[in-house]
């Protein structure tokens, strides 16, 4: 019998992903700052600390550095732990643990060891949280060979990956927008996994591919609803994991609607959308192409704390319909 579905959050399928792991593998435990009786700064940890006791469920010091660095260590002997930064930000101060060891441990033992660490990421803007609590800075770690680097968009995927990151012999570092985390989706009951490296078509079109990362998802699913009145058919590819990147998924459908735009909160320079774009160049799907190819991410500055100044900073509903509009215009 197939297992029961209901709707949850996307911050409550995190949960249950973590409880189910902890009851499946008594290796797997949970780490940072106010995850215990606070219940995790947005909430997500809940009651787990009553569930599996303060040895499983550990409030760490304000030290990003040093918990990353215990979460490092565990791994390496065996453990499975789950790091949760407070805010994805504060990843800048655990980055020598994350890119100089997490990353390169398996590499510079010649495959001896392996890093099992899985670390979460409360990330991007929408909550008035201001410059330095605000950033998405998943381009980051995806720069890293070793790491792998996720961005799930649904409650079912959010749940799917995380048990799957959980699973994996190598460090996953999960950046969850914290806007998506009242987001409520179908979501089954018991175990199960969604793929690490595979994108997923959430709409299929003919005549435009929009790539888009983490709330950016839904958003373009909402511009491709508003566009299917105006005869613009839209293809939305909600790409799901940074690296490794699932580089056939974009090609097959870029050869089909043969134009392509990429959307993504993160600053626009250096972002996911340049590394689309150019893997794009670099393939047959080029050939396909009938205009160029589009990118809308963040503007260049620091995420402000003002709500409407906030929200001008990254690409919403109006800029990627009028941008798909541009993009097929006259050549449809």
């Amino acid at each position: 019998m197939d297992a029961m579905v209901r709707e949850l959050s996307y911050a409550q399928a995190i949960q249950e992903a973590m409880a189910i792991a902890m009851d499946m593998d008594e290796r797997v435990f949970l780490m940072g700052e106010d995850i215990g009786v606070y219940g995790g700064a947005f909430q997500v940890t809940g009651d787990l600390v009553e569930r599996y006791g303060t040895e499983r469920v550990i409030d760490t010091p304000i030290s990003e550095l040093g918990g990353a660095g215990v979460a490092v260590g565990a791994a390496l002997t065996g453990m499975r732990p789950i790091f949760e930064f407070q805010f994805s930000d504060f990843a800048t101060l655990a980055m020598e643990q994350i890119v100089n060891q997490a990353a390169k441990m398996r590499f510079m033992l010649g495959g001896e060891v392996s890093v099992p660490v899985v670390m979460r990421f409360p990330a991007g803007s929408g909550t008035g949280a201001a410059a330095q609590h605000s950033q998405s800075l998943e381009a980051w770690l995806g720069h890293v060979p070793g790491l792998k680097v996720i961005q799930p968009a649904t409650p079912y995927d959010a749940k799917g990956m995380l048990l799957a990151a959980v699973a994996d012999p190598d460090p996953v570092m999960i950046f969850e927008h914290k806007l998506l985390y009242k987001m409520k989706g179908p979501v089954p009951e018991g175990y199960y996994t969604v793929p690490i490296g595979r994108a997923d078509i959430r709409r299929e079109g003919r005549d435009l591919t929009i790539v888009a990362t983490s709330i950016m998802v839904q958003k373009a699913l909402d511009a491709a609803a508003a566009l299917e009145a105006e005869g613009i058919d839209v293809e939305v590819v909600d790409l799901r994991t940074i690296r490794p990147m699932d580089k056939q998924t974009v090609i097959d459908s870029v050869k089909k609607t043969s134009r392509l735009m990429c959307v993504y909160e993160a600053v626009k320079t250096l972002g996911i959308g340049a590394e689309v774009s150019a893997m794009i160049a670099e393939s047959e799907a080029f050939d396909y192409l009938d205009a160029p190819i589009v990118r809308l991410g963040g503007a260049e500055t620091p995420i402000p704390y003002n709500p409407e100044l906030e929200k001008a900073t990254v690409p919403q509903v109006p800029d990627i319909i009028s941008a798909a509009r541009d993009l097929v215009k006259g050549v449809r």
